[in-house]
C-alpha cells in the first residue's frame, strides 16, 4: 500500500529523536514532520501506520555517491543507484563529479547531469562540484549554479579527464570555495616514493596494500590542515582509512578549525588479513587496512573525531574488476555497497555497544550537516522533511545478488549475514520502498540556492 505525505501518524516503541529513543507516533502533514506525540495525542484526521517493535529512524543522508550518469550509466546510473539507496533506508544522495562523462567540472557539464537525472530519482539528489587544474574560474559558476561541495584528489583519480590537483591549485581557489560557505571534500592521499604495484595474477593483497601505504594519508591530511588554517574553509577528508592520522585531525578540531572526517563501512567492516588472494571485489582506494586499524576507526568514530559514515558507492561493470585474473594492479577501485549501509554498519556497530542514536548521528544528522541540509533533513524533528527509515535491528540478512538493485550485482559483502533488516522507506513522507517493492519515483534534485541558509560549519 502506498501512503501520500498528508495528515500520516507512523507510530513506534522506537523513534530515533534529537532527544533519544521514544514511543511515540511521527505526524506528518504536507510533506513535513510537524510533531512527536504519544500514541493517544495522534489527531483523528491522521491515518495511523503501527510499526511496533520497529524502529524509525530519519532517512540516512550518503554524501559520498559515484552515480555515473551521464556518460557511463553502463556502470551505474540514476534509476538504479536512487532505487538501490530506497532499499537501504537512504533518503538523500550527493552525487560525485568523476566518473560520469562529461565530468562535472563546468557549468555546462553540470546542466547536463541536471537534464539527465529528470523522472528517475527515487531519492532526493544533490550533486558536488570537481575542482581540477585550471578549472578555478568554472567553480564560482558552479557554486551559484546550487552544488553542495566542491570534491578534489591530490592523487591520480583513475579518470583521465578528472585530474588531481597540486597545492598550487588549492590555493588558486580556496578563498572562493570559502567566501561560499561550502565544504571542500578531498580524497586524501599525496603518493611519495614506494614499492610501486605490478601486474600480477592471483595477486595477494598485502602487496596491494603495501602500495599505497597509510603515509599517502598522513603527508596529505598534514597539508590540507595547514590550508584549513590558512584559509578558514571548511575542509572535508573523505574516505579515511588509516587511524594514524587520527591524532592530527583531533588536534585540528581542538583548535576549533572547521574540519571534518568521514569513513565508510568497509573499513569499519572488514579487514586485511581476511582478503584473500586476488579477491579483486575488495579493491579500493585508500585501500583496506588491518584488524588493529579497523578498531582504532571505531575508536575515532565514537570519539566525534571521524564525523561520518557515508558509502563510498563505486561501482563498475564486472569486467572491470578483474575477477578471474585477480590483478589488484588491473582492477577498478571501488566497493559497491550502496544497498547495505545500514545493515553493515549497524552489524558491527551492536557488537561493540554503539546504539541507534550514534548509528543516527553518524549516517543521517552528520551527512545532512556537511551537505548544507541542516534543518531539513537527518533529524526527526518538526519542520524537517519526512525522510525516513522504517527497520528491524533484531532481523537478518542474508546478501545475495538476486536481491541486490545495483546496475551490477557483484559486491564483497556477498554472501555476508548483517544485522538490520530495511522494511520501509519514506521520502518527504511519501512511500518509496516496503519490502522489496518500489514506488515512484518521486526525488527531486536538491539545489543550494533552493535551501534555507546555513551558516558557516562550526565544532
Amino acid at each position: 500500500m502506498e501512503f501520500l505525505a498528508n495528515s500520516l501518524a507512523l507510530c513506534s516503541d522506537r523513534i530515533v529523536t534529537p532527544d533519544g529513543v521514544m514511543a511515540g507516533a511521527v505526524l506528518v502533514d504536507d510533506e513535513v514532520i510537524t510533531d512527536i506525540v504519544d500514541r493517544g495525542r495522534i489527531p483523528a484526521s491522521f491515518l495511523r501506520v503501527e510499526y511496533a517493535g520497529k524502529v524509525i529512524m530519519p532517512g540516512l543522508v550518503d554524501t559520498h555517491v559515484h552515480i555515473n550518469e551521464p556518460g557511463r550509466t553502463e556502470w551505474e546510473g540514476f534509476e538504479t543507484a536512487t532505487r538501490s539507496a530506497a532499499a537501504g533506508g537512504i533518503t538523500t544522495l550527493v552525487d560525485m563529479p568523476l566518473n560520469s562523462s562529461p565530468v562535472t567540472t563546468t557549468i555546462e557539464a553540470f546542466r547536463k547531469k541536471l537534464d539527465a537525472s529528470r523522472g528517475k530519482l527515487y531519492v532526493d539528489c544533490g550533486f558536488h562540484a570537481g575542482l581540477v587544474p585550471e578549472n578555478s574560474r568554472d567553480i564560482k559558476d558552479l557554486l551559484e549554479a546550487g552544488v553542495l561541495g566542491v570534491k578534489a584528489f591530490l592523487i591520480d583519480s583513475g579518470i583521465d579527464e578528472f585530474q588531481n590537483v597540486t597545492e598550487k591549485d588549492l590555493r588558486d581557489s580556496l578563498t572562493t570555495i570559502a567566501k561560499s560557505g561550502l565544504p571542500l571534500l578531498v580524497h586524501a592521499e599525496l603518493a611519495t616514493a614506494g614499492p610501486g604495484l605490478r601486474s600480477q595474477p592471483r595477486m595477494p593483497y598485502h602487496i596491494y596494500l603495501s602500495s599505497r601505504p597509510r603515509e599517502w594519508e598522513h603527508h596529505a591530511i598534514k597539508l590540507l590542515i595547514q590550508l584549513c588554517r590558512e584559509f578558514e574553509c571548511h575542509i572535508h577528508i573523505v574516505h579515511l582509512s588509516s587511524a594514524d592520522a587520527v591524532p592530527m585531525l583531533r588536534e585540528a578540531r581542538k583548535e576549533g578549525l572547521p574540519i571534518t572526517v568521514e569513513t565508510c563501512p568497509h573499513y569499519l567492516f572488514f579487514s586485511a588479513e581476511e582478503i584473500m588472494n586476488g579477491d579483486t571485489r575488495f579493491k579500493c582506494a585508500p585501500p583496506i587496512r588491518e584488524k588493529e586499524n579497523r578498531e582504532r576507526l571505531w575508536a575515532a568514530l565514537k570519539e566525534g573525531v571521524v564525523t561520518c559514515v557515508v558509502s563510498d558507492h563505486s561501482p563498475c561493470p564486472p569486467e572491470m574488476k578483474q575477477l578471474t585474473e585477480g590483478d589488484f594492479q588491473k582492477s577498478w577501485g571501488g566497493i559497491p555497497s550502496l544497498q547495505f549501509g545500514l545493515s553493515i554498519v549497524w552489524t558491527e556497530a551492536r557488537r561493540r555497544g554503539h546504539d541507534l542514536s550514534e548509528l543516527a548521528e553518524w549516517m543521517s544528522h552528520q551527512p545532512a550537516r556537511l551537505a548544507g541540509l541542516e534543518g531539513k533533513k537527518g533529524l526527526i524533528a518538526p519542520g524537517h522533511d519526512a525522510d525516513l527509515v522504517v527497520w528491524d535491528p533484531e532481523s537478518t540478512i542474508n546478501v545475495r545478488q538476486g536481491e541486490v538493485h545495483h546496475r551490477h550485482k557483484i559486491t564483497p559483502y556477498e554472501g555476508r549475514v548483517l544485522q538490520g533488516k530495511v522494511l520501509a522507506t519514506f521520502l518527504r513522507g511519501r512511500k518509496v520502498y516496503e519490502d522489496g517493492q518500489m514506488y515512484g519515483p518521486f526525488g527531486t534534485t536538491l539545489l543550494r540556492h533552493q535551501l534555507k541558509k546555513v551558516p558557516a560549519w562550526s565544532n
